[in-house]
């Protein structure tokens, strides 16, 4: 995810994956079936990701429990929205991408403009 380092991509995805509130040792497990992390290496991400927005965390007992503020998809959505801005001519970006869309991405857009157009 643009804006996010690998490992925090991968707490993220471990998080949006869940479904629900986790501790830092919940997180670190999962994680830990794929490579070695200490807890504090976990612990330092989530508060960046806190500090970065990206999660919100609540006091439990003695430990934070940890969410993401947004959906996967809201958040590409958001990033998309950065860098399309970032590009410096969003309207040339939109126009190549718009051209370079597969039939299957083509029928997505304009399914998505009809609804917008219908709210």
């Amino acid at each position: 995810m643009q804006g996010l380092g690998d490992l925090e991509g991968a707490v993220m995805d471990v998080l949006w994956r869940s479904g629900r509130a986790m501790s830092v040792r919940e997180v670190l497990t999962e994680l830990n079936s794929t490579r070695a992390l200490a807890y504090t290496t976990v612990m330092t991400v989530l508060d960046n990701l806190h500090r970065k927005n990206w999660v919100a965390r609540e006091l439990q007992n003695r430990a934070y429990l940890y969410t993401p503020r947004e959906n996967r998809e809201e958040a590409t959505t958001r990033v998309l929205r950065e860098l399309l801005e970032s590009s410096g001519d969003p309207k040339a970006v939109l126009l190549h991408f718009a051209q370079s869309a597969s039939d299957d991405e083509d029928a997505v857009i304009r399914r998505g403009l009809r609804q917008r157009s219908s709210q």
